[in-house]
């Protein structure tokens, strides 16, 4: 039986391969600088980081381990929100119940060694973060903030707190991982008669609709992003049993490429829906 760290291996693995999925790398499609063969390796890279977060019941050490593992094997940053995303709720499954309240409460225990570790991971990785608010250290100084962070005592929750409305994956962190069981729970009424790549590709399509992409906000605007949203939801058909016609979201697919619009933090959700229910075994291969 797949362990809790296989199954969040598994789930990066499957997002990226879920196809078509319009803005992200997928079987058919790379971006400019983003292959999916890096996606494939960043997954295989994060394993020992999930691996530690469960051994040592330590958020801070195995995300900086994840993305350090990431890293080395991609030279580049493929998966660092889903990696964030995933780590509680790796934690969580790997103690009991994986209910959203029980992965609320494993991010507000991972204190001040957890934004140690989220600060050190930016060691590893170039993550642009514009505009950091100016009551937290600025996470581009890395692990050059960690005394500060700890002579001033804070913790993960303090310093992804200011990010919230601008960022989809702090949110999911500090409200109770909402999106991201919705997801799950999408990808549980899918039909089994679709392959799973379909299947991972629908609820692509669905959160895309649901929810402007926050990574699309910030490098595009807010008016881009409520545009991608309202094209996705065009895509979608009337009827929940209704087929999608995935010859017109390769074409959307095609048209987002095109204007570089990358919708990460969609692929992020979607990464941590599928670990959700590959543990609920909802899915299977």
């Amino acid at each position: 039986m797949p362990s809790v760290v296989d199954n969040a291996e598994l789930a990066l693995l499957l997002e990226v391969s879920g196809t078509p999925t319009p803005g992200n790398v997928d079987r058919e499609r790379d971006l400019d600088e983003l292959s999916y063969e890096h996606f494939l390796a960043g997954a295989v890279g994060a394993q020992d980081g999930f691996a530690t977060a469960v051994e040592t019941n330590d958020f801070g050490s195995g995300f900086e381990r994840a993305i350090a593992g990431m890293t080395d094997y991609t030279n580049t940053n493929t998966q660092f929100g889903a990696i964030l995303l995933l780590m509680p709720l790796v934690q969580t499954a790997s103690t009991g119940a994986l209910t959203p309240s029980r992965a609320n409460t494993t991010v507000e225990k991972a204190g001040v060694e957890g934004a140690t570790g989220f600060y050190a991971a930016f060691d590893h990785v170039d993550v642009n973060i514009p505009d950091p608010p100016e009551d937290i250290p600025d996470a581009n100084k890395g692990s050059e903030a960690i005394d500060e962070i700890r002579s001033r005592g804070l913790t993960l929750v303090d310093v992804l707190e200011p990010s919230t409305d601008r960022n989809g994956i702090s949110y999911e962190l500090l409200h109770g991982f909402s999106r991201t069981f919705m997801a799950a729970d999408w990808l549980a009424e899918t039909t089994q008669a679709q392959s799973l790549s379909k299947r991972t590709a629908t609820v692509h399509l669905q959160l895309l609709a649901e929810i402007p992409d926050t990574l699309v906000a910030v490098a595009h605007g807010e008016e881009t992003a409520h545009q991608v949203k309202q094209r996705a939801a065009e895509l979608l058909p009337d009827s929940p049993g209704d087929t999608i016609d995935f010859a017109s979201v390769r074409t959307f697919a095609g048209e987002l490429t095109e204007r570089q619009i990358n919708p990460g933090m969609t692929a992020d959700l979607l990464a941590g829906g599928l670990f959700i229910a590959l543990e609920r075994g909802d899915i299977n291969i």
